[in-house]
């Protein structure tokens, strides 16, 4: 059984932005996108910005940049593109914006994949860190991966994360 983390001191209404990379969903197609943003808005946070982009890295790190830039978004999830197609291009992308990488959240994903599905976890490029003062998480784009990642990584660290990367 997995050790429980300290209590946070109190939970934080955190602005965060979805990104879905896809070359094929809209947003009534989007169930992972919409995924996230209903299992963020269900704890409490606030979702700042949606947006569906093509698997183009430019296009993906310019869009990330630019939230990163946004002082309301403190946060960016993106699910999609983490493959390894010609097509998957995510993991390209992030990998060159971010300034500090937390290779745990990787590891710990597909960990935890390979209990769901087996041997086929190793394809994941699942990949988080930070950029300047915003938390980056890049997830797969599959409805069981998002939710995977949300609830066992990303919702119960959210705010503890956020706390690190804003002490004064």
């Amino acid at each position: 059984m997995a050790a429980t983390p300290h209590a946070d001191p109190s939970p934080l209404a955190i602005g965060c932005a979805v990104l879905t990379v896809s070359d094929t969903r809209t947003p009534e197609t989007d169930g992972s996108g919409q995924l996230i943003q209903t299992q963020l808005t269900d704890g409490g946070h606030q979702l700042v910005a949606y947006q569906i982009l093509p698997d183009e890295p430019e296009l993906i790190r310019a869009t990330v940049l630019a939230w990163c830039a946004d002082a309301a978004i403190a946060v960016i999830l993106i699910n999609g593109g983490t493959g390894i197609a010609p097509r998957d291009t995510t993991y390209d992308a992030i990998a060159t914006v971010l300034e500090k990488k937390l290779p745990g959240f990787g590891e710990l994903f597909r960990a935890l994949s390979y209990q769901e599905i087996g041997s086929r976890a190793m394809a994941s490029r699942a990949i988080a860190g930070t950029h300047s003062s915003t938390l980056i998480f890049s997830l797969p784009g599959s409805s069981n991966a998002v939710r995977l990642g949300m609830e066992a990584l990303i919702l119960p660290e959210l705010s503890h994360l956020y706390r690190q990367l804003h002490l004064q």
